[in-house]
């Protein structure tokens, strides 16, 4: 049902897009028999809570009702319960057919489609690094009986990210959540996974992303130095100054979805994850960002605050405390600009990775592996000539690490004849001896994150049946 269309058919005074939509959820959508009468509707739905307005839909020229009206309430778990009691059921003993009762989209979504149930149950919460799913359990049980509690923990390391999800049996007890537990615990409805976004969305990302970035893919050393709130900090003072964390919090005045968010922040590269989450009180758009590092936050936060998605809407960048000192993320933000550098100028002047080979002249050591992955001892490759038993695919993102680096990785799981990158690709190959060292480098090395860059290692199709399929692009 195209309810935008069916404005101009109600007649009479009808509240703003923005009061129909405040808090978000706390419109129903019914489906009810042509011949029920308003008084009815307000009957049997005033139980349930504060009704705010009532509207049924009528024909503009007949002024008969189509059959669809909808009821605003005052609070989200109000008409969150009206739905779960009342979908299925008969308003008259008259009537002899069911009403539907749904939850209704909001208006600025652009989408017609009902709203799950299952959307509505899950929320997401801020909480303590401390915690543990029991601690998050036992906080959020008093509004209704939870089916689920997980904790967002980082991949690496296995350490709470002081996030986490809430899944209630019913959307009632969701919205009783969120309207009643501690505002410290900042919780909102968890944003649906996998939404699409419009064509012309994606093409204004590509348009800012060129923009943002331009052509050049070098990665700038301090790109910010000349931004006076970062160039003002002092590690020894830090009053008055703006606390640095990988993780940021964006707010617009306009609603957006993850994958929204997900393609505007990707600009910079060593985006993690990130969550969209419904404010009841506002209808503001509110998201969490985290990136792997703290450079890539921290160019993100003043490259991308007060940017303007949609054109004419800017939206705020800020960083979220997560308690980690200062010195100590500046001291990494300076070492990972430094292995961004070598790694961008490796990778824009291939002839330039003599400067990093092994053995050189100018007897230089190898760059530091950074990464929470443990690895084995360096041990000898096998001869250029060994047999090769296992071949391996690698995929880099956002860049290829340099050769030497990869080298002196891939090597220690033993019998490495040769690891080598495909020209212009974030892609590469590792040739080995045995499959057992072959598979320990998968086990090891695949989905991890090595010097800022995260890998990708399986095992590569052999080169007969590569020959016969159509080339790879990426």
């Amino acid at each position: 049902m195209d309810e935008a269309g069916s404005c101009a058919s109600g007649g009479g005074f009808r509240p703003g897009v923005d009061s129909l939509d405040e808090p978000p959820n706390s419109r129903i959508f019914l489906v009810i028999s042509k011949y029920t009468p308003e008084s009815v509707l307000r009957e049997r739905f005033s139980p349930f809570g504060e009704i705010q307005d009532i509207w049924v839909v009528r024909d503009k020229h007949t002024k008969e009702s189509k059959g669809i009206a909808f009821v605003k309430f005052a609070r989200s778990s109000q008409a969150c319960r009206a739905m779960e009691e009342m979908h299925g059921q008969c308003l008259s003993p008259n009537d002899t057919k069911p009403i539907k009762v749904f939850i209704a989209q909001s208006r600025s979504s652009g989408s017609h489609r009902d709203v799950e149930d299952e959307e509505l149950t899950r929320i997401f919460v801020m909480i303590p690094k401390s915690y543990t799913e029991e601690d998050l359990r036992e906080k959020f049980k008093v509004y209704g009986d939870i089916e689920y509690c997980s904790i967002i923990k980082n991949k690496v390391t296995g350490e709470s990210k002081g996030l986490g999800y809430v899944r209630y049996l019913k959307p009632s007890q969701a919205a009783q959540a969120i309207e009643n537990c501690d505002r410290s615990f900042r919780a909102i409805l968890a944003e649906p996974k996998n939404k699409a976004s419009e064509s012309s969305e994606q093409d204004y990302y590509s348009n800012m992303r060129q923009e943002t970035l331009g052509h050049e893919p070098r990665v700038n050393m301090f790109p910010f130095e000349q931004q006076s709130e970062f160039s003002s900090f002092d590690k020894n003072d830090s009053r008055g100054q703006e606390a640095i964390s990988k993780r940021l919090s964006v707010v617009s005045r306009v609603p957006f979805t993850e994958e929204q968010l997900f393609s505007i922040f990707d600009i910079v590269p060593g985006l993690e994850y990130c969550e969209v989450q419904r404010d009841p009180y506002s209808n503001y758009g509110h998201g969490v960002v985290q990136y792997f590092n703290v450079a890539s936050a921290i160019y993100a936060k003043y490259k991308l605050h007060g940017f303007q998605y949609p054109p004419g809407n800017r939206i705020g960048v800020s960083f979220i405390d997560d308690g980690s000192n200062a010195t100590d993320l500046l001291r990494k933000m300076a070492t990972q600009m430094v292995a961004a550098q070598l790694a961008s100028m490796v990778w824009n002047n291939p002839s330039q990775q003599q400067f990093l080979q092994f053995g050189g002249s100018s007897g230089s050591q190898l760059p530091q592996i950074q990464t929470d992955v443990v690895l084995p001892s360096c041990k000898k490759k096998a001869p250029p000539d060994t047999p090769v038993k296992e071949r391996l695919f690698i995929v880099f993102n956002p860049h290829p690490l340099p050769l030497d680096v990869l080298e002196d990785i891939f090597c220690r799981f033993g019998n490495l004849i040769e690891v080598y990158l495909v020209s212009g690709k974030n892609v590469g190959y590792a040739k080995y001896a045995d499959r057992i060292s072959a598979n320990d480098a998968i086990t090891t090395l695949h989905g991890k994150i090595l010097n800022g860059v995260r890998l990708k290692v399986m095992l590569a199709d052999s080169p007969r049946e590569e020959s016969n399929k159509r080339q790879r692009t990426y």
